[in-house]
């Protein structure tokens, strides 16, 4: 008697724990009315404001895609070295989309299509250079190369510029800071990134290779399993270079200079 009584109980909680398992995270989205996407603070990706406002691509990618489902966006910044980890915590739903698809991040995350292409790109402090004549020559001992922790630059930086010093930084700002001040004779980062640091500070960094080192695909990432969300996301990609959207946005920023008299750091 106790059996049967016992058998629809253990029906229930298998039916839970099932349904439990399967559960994703588009459905918490949904219900919570946020979908709450991680960034890292990278010209012009994303930009934060002298009034603490975000700006940039990413920005609006995330908030296309909120506006897309009917919900708020939750914007949270991260060190780029801790994007990652955030989103494997559960802090954030999506990584928006300035991360280069690498082997080694697909072992850590879901990638949807690809959203951009950009890559790794070279500047170099005018002065310290001016005796280089090839991107060889950048490679030996006492040259010394910024670039930040966790990004493609930084794989770059370690294959490209072996016989140099290599110096790593936590953040973008740090990074660019000791080419700006005279301490590295090279940083590498974004392609964008490093156009439009050279053009605020043309008297002192130069652009010496006008195409990226090593092309990349950008894309927005998911936590492993959270297969709902990314069959979303990837159908929101598809929608959204269909119709020229992610086009017209990318052009927006990384083409024209439109958007630079904002007040930005």
């Amino acid at each position: 008697m106790r059996l049967n009584r016992l058998i629809p109980t253990l029906s229930l909680l298998i039916v839970f724990c099932f349904s439990s398992a399967n559960a994703d995270v588009l459905d918490d989205i949904i219900d919570r009315g946020t979908i709450r996407i991680g960034v890292a603070e990278f010209a012009p990706w994303t930009i934060k404001t002298k009034s603490g406002d975000l700006i940039g691509f990413e920005i609006d990618v995330g908030n296309k895609i909120a506006s897309d489902i009917h919900i708020k966006t939750e914007f949270k910044v991260y060190v780029w070295d801790d994007i990652i980890p955030a989103l494997q915590r559960g802090e954030i739903d999506v990584i928006a989309g300035g991360m280069a698809i690498t082997p080694a991040r697909a072992l850590q995350v879901n990638f949807t299509r690809p959203i951009a292409t950009s890559g790794v790109g070279l500047a170099t402090h005018t002065k310290m250079t001016q005796d280089v004549a090839t991107l060889g020559e950048l490679n030996r001992p006492g040259t010394i190369i910024a670039t930040v922790k966790g990004t493609l630059a930084e794989n770059v930086c370690h294959t490209l510029f072996d016989q140099a010093t290599v110096n790593v930084f936590q953040t973008r700002e740090l990074a660019e800071k000791e080419l700006l001040e005279g301490r590295a004779h090279a940083y590498l980062g974004g392609m964008a990134e490093i156009r439009y640091l050279v053009l605020q500070n043309g008297n002192n960094l130069d652009l010496p290779v006008s195409e990226p080192l090593l092309a990349s695909s950008e894309a927005l990432a998911v936590r492993k399993g959270e297969q709902e969300l990314l069959n979303f996301l990837n159908a929101w990609v598809t929608a959204r270079q269909t119709d020229k959207w992610l086009a017209t946005t990318h052009d927006y920023w990384f083409s024209t200079l439109d958007w630079m008299p904002v007040d930005s750091e």
